[in-house]
């Protein structure tokens, strides 16, 4: 395939147990060398000391409402992947559909998560990874429902090339094509052969017509990328992915980079902050972004470099060939981690998570105004143990948090709605 259109000893039980509280914080505990074979990806999970694959016992949940307002969720939970679905905005679910069982090779590094998307005919696609081998290389599978998610396909590899693919991230536009990237070592792995030495990854991408059916030739957007943070994507106005991810520059910098794929290919690498992050260590912490129907780019991120270290935003209005000056998100001190970004018209909104040594919240701002000014940050919801990311979708005018915890269990409560 390469063209478009739209990790490790477990630790002991205690630390197990303060996984949740320590995973908000997300910062310089989370790297790693890379030479660990993306230590960090096994680790004892919360969900491993929840008997069960339900979602009950989830480490991560993604979800996507299809065209009738049905809410898709897609979930790992102690080596097993599954789908199940809402009519009532998240509050009951159907039984859980299995689609995989990979047991302590599944993929649920702290950036890893399932994908799940749906078309106007009811197809749902779904993609994630496991690890083949011991040295932590890794495949990423894909399923396929032609009945709403009813039933699924038996997952296959997205690619064919043996080396190891991860973090896969999906889209679909309004078209019903469908975009996935992901981390892609092929590269990495003939340098390897050759006797030579080469850092990171790649971010590579491919486009389906037939909603995962098949796929175009794979592509690389860029052959130097960190290897263990996650894609954020985004369509623009027109449709097109826009992808923002952490890029390696000249000199071993690791700052984010922001690129437009369209049908020609992908377009030139631009930096969206000049944070000087020279490290090899792997911080499994990658961006997000969101682009408004102007056009404008929204990207957060995280880091530690040597100009700025912490979480930030930036926004551009030029396709990401220049960025306004990076404002830090939550206050100077704070344990913050997990941005997300999410537009409806020229409204954004962003959620991020923050510790306090005890508890983990979710906080929130918005902007009416594309993101030239930004409400207050005020608290969504808080819990003490494990939670996942916070993420952000729509259904309708209405604009939704989803987030999974240990204590409360799956919600998805209402944030706002379009103006």
């Amino acid at each position: 395939m390469m063209q478009i259109n739209h990790l490790f000893k477990r630790p002991v039980l205690l630390c197990a147990l303060l996984l949740g509280a320590l995973g908000a914080i997300g910062q310089a505990q989370a790297q790693m060398d890379h030479s660990s074979g993306m230590a960090g990806a096994m680790k004892t999970k919360p969900s491993d000391l929840c008997q069960g694959d339900g979602l009950q016992c989830a480490n991560a949940a993604t979800p996507f409402f299809d065209q009738n307002g049905k809410l898709l969720l897609a979930w790992t939970a102690n080596g097993v992947v599954s789908v199940a679905q809402s009519t009532d905005l998240g509050k009951t679910f159907t039984p859980a559909t299995k689609i995989a069982e990979h047991g302590k090779s599944l993929d649920t590094g702290s950036d890893a998560r399932p994908q799940i998307v749906s078309d106007k005919a009811g197809n749902v696609f779904l993609a994630y990874s496991f690890f083949k081998d011991t040295n932590w290389n890794a495949q990423i599978n894909t399923a396929r429902s032609t009945d709403g998610g009813n039933t699924f396909s038996v997952p296959t590899s997205l690619v064919k090339d043996s080396s190891s693919q991860r973090f896969p991230s999906a889209l679909i536009n309004p078209d019903g094509n469908l975009f996935i990237s992901w981390i892609d070592k092929r590269l990495v792995a003939a340098a390897k052969k050759s006797g030579e030495k080469r850092l990171g990854g790649s971010i590579a991408y491919s486009f389906s017509e037939d909603s995962g059916k098949s796929f175009d030739v794979e592509r690389f957007a860029n052959e130097s990328s960190c290897e263990c943070c996650r894609i954020g994507a985004a369509l623009d106005p027109q449709g097109q992915p826009v992808i923002v991810y952490r890029a390696i520059f000249a000199g071993g910098i690791r700052d984010q980079a922001s690129q437009v794929i369209s049908g020609k290919g992908a377009g030139p690498v631009r930096k969206v902050a000049d944070d000087d992050w020279k490290t090899d260590a792997c911080p499994h912490h990658g961006p997000s972004i969101a682009v408004s129907s102007s056009g404008k780019f929204h990207v957060a991120w995280y880091t530690q470099g040597s100009k700025r270290s912490g979480v930030f935003y930036a926004n551009s209005i030029n396709q990401g060939a220049s960025y306004s000056k990076p404002s830090r998100i939550g206050a100077e001190g704070a344990n913050v981690a997990r941005p997300y970004l999410f537009s409806m018209v020229q409204q954004v909104w962003l959620v991020w998570k923050e510790f306090d040594g005890k508890k983990s919240s979710v906080y929130i701002q918005d902007s009416a105004d594309d993101g030239n000014t930004w409400s207050s940050p005020r608290i969504l919801a808080s819990t003490e143990g494990y939670s996942d990311h916070p993420l952000l979708l729509s259904h309708g005018d209405a604009v939704f948090l989803s987030w999974l915890t240990r204590a409360d269990g799956y919600q998805l409560i209402n944030v706002g709605h379009k103006k």
